[in-house]
């Protein structure tokens, strides 16, 4: 009887939850902080246990599977030694041989698994000099414990603010989504903008299925197409962008920031793929999933609102993938890198604007009752195998932080686990935006497709410095 208690005490562990963390998907999120000083652990270690392990129940559990095969949280004692790992590099060396150094680091950290045994996170303090960062602190946390945005207000709730600890930090503000001109709506436009609505709802739905199932993208420089690339070596390459440069090119076409960096991600990995196939056009199957955050509200709360039980931005994994075709370069001399823009926000805002997500949630949800956990998460799996890439973003802090007295210089993100040659990541902090490139080693030339990348963004911006001069 005494058993049974015990067993009613456990936490459910939630669907999304156990899709990955399954035998189809193992994915983790790789958080880098950059320190302005070099680490000191005496100091970092007691904040892991008094301010990181509070947080929530998910860094003190386990997943284990009741008497009825359900999984679920097991509350277990947390040995610190098991999670936060201070490595050992030779000593006395360059900061640029520490960057190789550090990369292979990284890069081995992406291949291996966090064991189940224990709480599904680590933390890994690296007190050597790179050309970046005096030190660097590494989070590693499975994404069965929650999404990048569970996991960024995690990491913010240790954090402070580092020119006055007392204040709080602050975040860009986001623009709500949807239509602002509801109040001059006639019947007119309301009717055709319904019809609209399903048209897109029901084609969008059918055709995210028929990528997740049956077509795949084409074999291409940016996707091997290889099984087990999972369990591959990932090459994390960073890239920062101006967010002045960013917000005046976003205000000149009125688009947002996440539009600008989108569409110089696609123009970028188009010039990537052109340069590496002698010139070849016959990848025009080429998709990315761009990840939907699908909470109410998108600015972070604090972790006390966000585990409440009705929470209007809960803990946990709330995201939809949207399949974004990439738009296709044409001949160089009628090239606008202004259009690869507007029609990353022309697609990805008619996407959004449909329901297919939320129909593709629920017809995952069905197969988990019909079929069980395991092919819920076969289903994604084979959504991630058949697509390109993946493009994911955060929004970080406005002001400069600070972790245990060690001031903050640079921080970014990448994932492992993931069944694809390519994921992109972008996070925002202070005046700049950090981009990511998360490539299979060995298979993309990671510093090519950064370049590629950051040349289309110039190429962006002075294609809008000369429609500002034209219009002027």
């Amino acid at each position: 009887m005494v058993l049974e208690k015990e067993e009613d005490a456990l936490e459910p562990v939630s669907p999304s939850a156990q899709y990955f963390n399954s035998s189809a998907l193992n994915v983790s999120v790789l958080g880098v902080l950059e320190t302005e000083v070099p680490i000191d652990d005496s100091e970092l270690i007691p904040l892991v246990r008094d301010a990181f392990l509070p947080i929530n129940p998910r860094f003190s559990s386990i997943m284990v599977v009741d008497e009825n095969g359900e999984k679920r949280w097991k509350k277990v004692e947390v040995k610190l030694k098991d999670h936060v790992y201070v490595p050992i590099f030779p000593e006395e060396m360059s900061p640029q041989f520490y960057d190789d150094y550090f990369e292979d680091y990284i890069s081995k950290l992406s291949m291996l698994q966090l064991p189940q045994s224990q709480p599904l996170w680590e933390i890994h303090l690296i007190k050597y000099p790179t050309s970046n960062a005096a030190g660097t602190v590494i989070f590693k946390i499975h994404h069965a414990i929650g999404d990048g945005y569970s996991l960024m207000g995690a990491l913010l709730s240790c954090l402070q603010r580092a020119d006055n600890p007392s204040l709080p930090l602050t975040f860009p503000s986001v623009q709500p989504r949807g239509d602002t001109s509801g109040d001059h709506r006639t019947i007119f436009k309301t009717v055709p903008k319904i019809f609209s609505l399903l048209f897109y709802t029901v084609s969008d739905f059918l055709g995210s299925l028929m990528k997740s199932s049956l077509v795949e993208d084409d074999l291409s420089p940016i996707r091997s197409g290889d099984i087990g690339i999972e369990f591959r070596p990932i090459a994390p390459t960073t890239m920062t962008f101006s967010l002045v440069q960013i917000k005046q090119i976003k205000a000149t076409l009125g688009v947002t920031i996440n539009d600008v960096i989108t569409g110089a991600i696609f123009l970028g990995t188009r010039l990537y793929m052109q340069e590496m196939s002698k010139g070849s056009s016959d990848h025009s199957n080429c998709t990315a999933l761009v990840l939907l955050n699908t909470r109410m509200f998108r600015s972070y709360q604090s972790i006390q609102e966000m585990v409440k039980p009705k929470a209007e931005s809960p803990w946990g994994n709330h995201f939809a993938f949207l399949h974004v075709q990439l738009p296709e370069l044409v001949a160089s001399t009628e090239l606008n890198p202004i259009e690869f823009v507007r029609k990353a926000q022309q697609i990805i805002k008619r996407k959004r604007s449909s329901l297919a997500v939320y129909l593709t949630a629920a017809f995952v949800e069905i197969v988990k009752k019909l079929k069980g956990h395991e092919v819920a998460a076969q289903c994604i799996h084979k959504t991630m195998v058949n697509a390109s890439m993946t493009i994911t973003n955060m929004i970080g802090p406005v002001e400069k932080m600070s972790l245990a007295n060690h001031p903050i210089k640079g921080m970014y993100f990448a994932v492992s686990g993931n069944p694809q040659s390519l994921t992109i990541t972008i996070v925002s902090y202070m005046d700049v935006l950090r981009v990511t490139v998360g490539a299979e080693k060995g298979f993309i030339d990671a510093q090519k497709l950064k370049s590629s990348i950051e040349e289309a963004f110039q190429m962006i911006l002075k294609s809008v410095a000369c429609e500002i001069q034209q219009k002027n």
